[in-house]
């Protein structure tokens, strides 16, 4: 009778190994569909990125404001009559910045 029963559950085991770690076992689903997962948030990303850049090359090809932008941006280009200021972020508070301003101004000769 132990003979039997010994012999059913290692039956069971054997039935239940290609279910749990064969080919088309639930851990495989699991680590397939983890990675379906990531691969979907990849390929948003990707789409947005795209579509991003296909409206860049429209406006590049129609329009001149892409063209100013990227000008002024990646060479430093200016228009005609026009003025480029650089604002720095600065260490001092305002009231001694003022104060400096003040002091260079005075020390200007009239």
């Amino acid at each position: 009778m132990r003979l039997v029963i010994y012999a059913m559950f290692g039956l069971l085991i054997a039935i239940q190994y290609p279910l749990w770690l064969g080919k088309g076992g639930w851990l495989k689903v699991y680590e397939m569909e983890r990675q379906l997962q990531a691969q979907k948030e990849l390929n948003q990303v990707l789409t947005l990125r795209n579509t991003k850049l296909a409206g860049d090359v429209k406006d590049l090809k129609t329009g001149t404001r892409a063209i100013e932008e990227r000008a002024r941006a990646e060479h430093g280009m200016l228009k005609e009559g026009e003025y480029f200021v650089q604002i720095l972020p600065g260490d001092k508070p305002i009231a001694e910045a003022k104060q400096d301003a003040l002091a260079i101004d005075a020390q200007k000769p009239q």
